[in-house]
């Protein structure tokens, strides 16, 4: 069973999928929905069609570690996708994903007007990655 990672927002959200023995970040894209029934239907189709077993949700926290509106936003989207798909998205501390991804696109030669296109989907991966260097080997 593969696990899935999820940057949520509010326009578009980057998914990211493990390899099959969750050791690697596999596919990586980023869905433009802004209906969250429907993004959360996408969703539970991916993991059906993936065979994923496990959803990692990006949860958006201050630097000092506080939440604010996007936590609480995120934590009710992350409600809808259980009831959807089954299965409690767990919760993974994002702070600086989504920076740490303009600076990985940045770094790599991408302008900053391309980046949208792209900064999801890297955010995923790269909360992806964190829960899997997590994962007792």
């Amino acid at each position: 069973m593969r696990v899935m990672a999820i940057d949520y927002g509010e326009r578009r959200t980057g998914l990211a999928f493990s390899d099959l023995t969750n050791t690697l970040v596999g596919d990586a894209f980023t869905v433009e929905e802004r209906d969250a029934q429907r993004l959360a239907q996408r969703i539970a189709d991916e993991c059906a069609a993936r065979e994923v077993g496990t959803v990692v949700m990006g949860l958006p926290r201050n630097m000092d570690g506080s939440e604010g509106p996007r936590a609480e936003r995120c934590r009710e989207f992350a409600a809808l996708l259980e009831r959807m798909c089954g299965r409690a998205p767990v919760l993974w501390d994002e702070r600086r994903s989504s920076v740490e991804a303009h600076n990985i696109l940045h770094a790599n030669g991408k302008r900053e007007k391309k980046h949208k296109k792209s900064v999801d989907a890297l955010a995923a991966a790269l909360i992806l990655e964190g829960y899997l260097g997590s994962l007792p080997r």
